[in-house]
C-alpha cells in the first residue's frame, strides 16, 4: 500500500498515512479535528533509472534477457 502525506491547513499538522488507494481521502484532521486535512503532492522517493536494471539485477541463469554482443537492440517507432 502507498504512504501518502497529509497537510492541515488550518493547524499545520503534517502526517504520513498507509492507505489503499481505493480510500477515500482523509479530510478530518487527527489534532485539530478540522475538515482542513489534505493530501500533500510529494515526489516519489526514489527512482529507476539508466538501461537494463531490470534485465541484469532481478534474473538468474538462462532467464536473463540480455542483447547478444553484436546485435542492436529492437526498437518500438513513436508512430506504433
Amino acid at each position: 500500500m502507498p504512504i501518502y502525506e497529509y497537510v492541515c491547513d488550518a493547524c499545520g499538522f503534517e502526517k504520513d498515512v498507509i492507505q489503499k488507494m481505493s480510500a477515500e481521502p482523509l479530510k478530518d484532521c487527527p489534532s485539530c479535528q478540522a475538515s482542513a486535512f489534505r493530501k500533500r503532492i510529494s515526489a516519489a522517493g526514489f527512482r529507476l533509472a539508466g538501461s537494463g536494471w531490470y534485465e541484469t539485477d532481478f534474473k538468474t541463469g538462462s532467464k536473463k534477457n540480455l542483447v547478444d554482443k553484436g546485435q542492436s537492440p529492437k526498437t518500438e517507432s513513436a508512430a506504433g
